[in-house]
């Protein structure tokens, strides 16, 4: 996505967040804070480059998004497949005992499904990586995000577009319809459905309609700018 835009005329920063890519025992080790200060890092290594800043993210990326565009100064966000809360599962426990259950069982797998069931495009999955579990004392900092993304959702006041995959069957499409009615005081508020995509829809088969609606978004919000 940052190459599709860079392509177009952006300026784009991809951040590795703390504890992503790299170890999973370095996403044992990460806490939610780790990854907002690495918003805040991108943030400030661009703000002497640019006139304006976007945060664009891909589901916790969408949350962080959502959340740091309260505290940095952006003109706008882009938020995809990003989950209101969690399911009601044993990933829905009280942060505590989450913690303490992470005490002694510290990984869990991401689903019961076979890799790559939910995904369109094969090929795509096949060159997907990612860490094959889940941290149990990541699921508890990413409950904590959420709720501070949920009280943030009425401070946000720039301009917000949301995007996600009808066939989405990791963050259901509800979540979106959530945070849309959350956005009571954003300035300028739109959603986009896509199909035929999996969670990750920067990657899926829907990449390309989705790439082409965050470009049109900020391309119309940077002529608001202009005007």
């Amino acid at each position: 996505m940052g190459e599709y835009l860079n392509k177009h005329g952006l300026t784009c920063l991809g951040i590795r967040l703390a504890g992503h890519a790299t170890d999973i025992e370095d996403m044992r080790r990460s806490h939610w804070t780790d990854w907002t200060a690495s918003v805040e890092d991108g943030y400030h290594l661009l703000s002497g480059s640019v006139d304006r800043i976007y945060l664009a993210g891909l589901s916790m990326g969408g949350v962080l998004s959502l959340l740091m565009s309260t505290r940095l100064d952006v003109a706008g966000v882009v938020a995809m497949s990003a989950p209101f809360s969690l399911p009601r599962d044993p990933r829905n426990y009280p942060v505590w005992l989450i913690k303490l259950y992470g005490r002694f069982f510290k990984y869990a797998p991401k689903s019961g499904d076979a890799p790559g069931t939910g995904w369109y495009d094969k090929q795509a999955f096949a060159g997907h990586v990612s860490y094959q579990q889940n941290p149990v004392s990541s699921v508890a900092e990413l409950k904590t995000l959420l709720h501070e993304m949920r009280s943030a959702l009425p401070q946000i006041r720039k301009p917000v577009m949301l995007i996600h995959s009808k066939d989405d069957a990791y963050v259901l499409p509800q979540n979106m319809e959530n945070i849309y009615n959350g956005l009571v005081n954003a300035s300028d508020k739109v959603k986009l459905y896509v199909t035929g995509s999996g969670h990750v829809v920067t990657r899926d088969a829907a990449r390309d309609q989705v790439f082409g609606a965050a470009l049109e978004f900020i391309r119309r919000v940077e002529r608001q700018f202009e005007s």
